[in-house]
This record gives structure tokens, sequence and C-alpha cells, in this order.
């Protein structure tokens, strides 16, 4: 009799799955999107677990309380939306993964802006439905726009630099552009942002910083990915060389 009284229990609180959960799953998240650029607070709180955790595209941790005192109409000039692009769903059970790509298109004071990000969210299915209890957002990076510089700016970069005895990093010039090639690596395109500054373009999340001397010269770079960098000693011939 025991065990038919637990069996029973656990019917209840077990709340069947909707078999149109994909389709519910993707119209909460495009209106949680939307109640971002409306600043209406009142979507979340319906959505939100109470114990969700939420990283946001900052590296931010979130609460729900966090997350419902930042959702606020955009100030007078600003203006946008945000729209699910791509989107996958996982369900397991009660449990689903949705993760999506959103696209999001923005008025800044007319200005217009393009801003492009990824979600992964787990939403659990319980009494009040599907709730949301955990989301990272990671923000999209892009190239950044890139300068041209004149031939003799450019002989500058050129050269070899020194990591360690078996390590190099060579750059030259082909025409108008620059090239790199680390040791037993592939020749990689480099574009110039701003002076002294170069990136290979499809790896927004480095630049290359070119350190000069006292006397304008270069004599080191700066690998840096992200905030750190792995700096690298110009060989002294290819210093001299520039200097003349």
């Amino acid at each position: 009799m025991r065990w038919l009284v637990l069996f029973v229990i656990a019917c209840r609180t077990v709340p069947h799955v909707p078999d149109d959960s994909d389709a519910i799953l993707r119209h909460q998240e495009q209106e949680l999107l939307d109640a971002v650029t409306a600043g209406d607070p009142s979507v979340w709180e319906r959505y939100l677990d109470p114990q969700i955790i939420y990283v946001s595209e900052e590296g931010e941790i979130e609460t729900k309380a966090s997350l419902l005192a930042q959702l606020k109409p955009l100030p007078a000039g600003i203006s946008g939306n945000l729209a699910i692009g791509k989107i996958q769903i996982r369900r397991f059970g009660d449990t689903a993964i949705v993760m999506h790509v959103d696209e999001e298109s923005e008025n800044y004071f007319g200005h217009p802006l393009h801003a492009q990000y990824m979600t992964t969210a787990t939403w659990h299915y319980g009494e009040r439905g599907w709730t949301l209890v955990a989301t990272q957002v990671y923000a999209s990076l892009l190239d950044p726009p890139a300068i041209e510089l004149p031939p003799e700016q450019l002989d500058d970069y050129v050269g070899t630099y020194r990591l360690t005895d078996s390590i190099t990093y060579a750059i030259t010039r082909d025409g108008a552009a620059l090239v790199g090639q680390r040791t037993g690596g592939k020749p990689q395109p480099l574009r110039v942002e701003v002076r002294d500054v170069l990136f290979v373009p499809g790896q927004p999340r480095t630049r290359k910083i070119f350190l000069r001397d006292g006397h304008g010269q270069i004599e080191r770079m700066a690998d840096r990915r992200e905030a750190r960098d792995v700096v690298w000693t110009r060989l002294r011939s290819d210093r001299s060389s520039s200097a003349r």
C-alpha cells in the first residue's frame, strides 16, 4: 500500500510536458527579448525561476531581483529591437536547453547600430509551466574597422620577433598588405586597426601591439589576448635595418 501512495504522489507532482514545448519555448524566449526593449519586467517576473543564475554578456552574475531592477524603458533618443535568428532546442524530460542567436538593431540618437548575441538558456517544466533556471549570454565579437597606412609606415612592422630560441613571428610586406607567420604556422594576413595596433581577420579577441623605444623604433610586439600580453622581442638586426 505504501508504494502505491508514493506512486500516486509522484504522478501528481510531475506535470505532463506539452508536446508543443519547442514552440512554447521559442515564443517565451522572444517574449523575454521583446520585454528588454520595452522595459517591461512583468514578463521576466512570470518566466524567471526565483533561484535563476544569469550570466550577462559583461560577465556579471545576476539574480532575479537584479535582473528585474534593470528592466526599464529605453531613454529618449534610443530605440531598437531584439529578434531571434537561429535557435536550437534539446529536451531532456522536464528540462530543456535552448540556444539561440539574437540580432539586435538599434537606433542610437540617429545612428544605426547592430549587435549579435548568443544565448544558452536552461528551462525547467513544473507547475508554473516552463520557467527559466539558468542563462548565459555571449556578445558575438566582430573584427574592427581597418585603416590603410602608406608603405613606408607598414615597413616599420616588417621584421622577426622572438618569443624563445625556437619560436619566432615574422612579418613581411606584400605590396600594400602585411603578412605574419609564426614558426611552423601558416601565413596570416594582418590588418591595421590604428597605428601600432594590428589584428588578424577572424580573430577579434586578439591584437598585436607594437612598442617603441625612446627613438621611436619598434623594439617589441605584445601579442594581446583580451587583457593579457605575451611579449615578443624584435631581433636587433631588424631594428637596425628599420632605423636606416
